[in-house]
């Protein structure tokens, strides 16, 4: 009997935030992250789950103290659906705040899982192309990387530059949003 695949899950927080925002689906906490994993992992054992995210900090004001607290809210539900995460840290310029660090934890997730043969497949849910020379690394040590990405942004390079892909619907994603009633 032929042994079942595994797989790993990364998902690029900010990029999947806004790409659920432009299908109408602003909460997280209301986000079935178990079910979504399973999901994507079809019939593969999944070895873990990883969220990316910049971390809040808060300094003092009531607009970073609201985001720092729903930030703890997000990372306790992640929990709850036995999924880590992995934090690099918001940058404030301009008055605007940028992720920085996310993406080279991902690319090292990845590298990491390929040299070290964590699994078979990695499933990374992110259209951020600076990923794409850790992508490369990993399919030459003979890992499958498959992007799931969303079918009104799809990112061409991803397509071209990944063993498989899969585009979600707003269709596919309503399952996974538990709504109040």
């Amino acid at each position: 009997m032929k042994a079942r695949k595994k797989a790993i899950i990364l998902i690029d927080g900010s990029n999947f935030y806004f790409k659920l925002k432009d299908l109408k689906f602003n909460e997280l906490i209301s986000f079935d992250f178990s079910k979504f994993a399973r999901l994507l992992a079809g019939k593969e054992i999944i070895v873990s789950c990883t969220y990316y995210i910049g971390a809040v900090r808060t300094d003092g004001t009531k607009h970073t103290q609201k985001l720092f607290a729903n930030q703890r809210k997000l990372l306790a539900h992640l929990k709850k659906h036995k999924f880590l995460y992995s934090l690099g840290y918001l940058l404030k310029s301009d008055g605007k705040f940028h992720e920085k660090g996310v993406d080279v934890n991902i690319a090292v997730d990845i590298l990491v899982a390929a040299y070290e043969n964590l699994s078979d497949s990695l499933l990374l849910v992110s259209s951020d192309t600076d990923l794409l020379p850790a992508i490369k690394k990993a399919r030459e040590k003979g890992k499958s990387v498959e992007y799931v990405g969303f079918s009104h942004r799809p990112s061409l390079a991803m397509i071209a530059n990944c063993s498989e892909s899969r585009l979600l619907t707003k269709e596919d994603i309503k399952p996974f949003i538990k709504t109040s009633k």
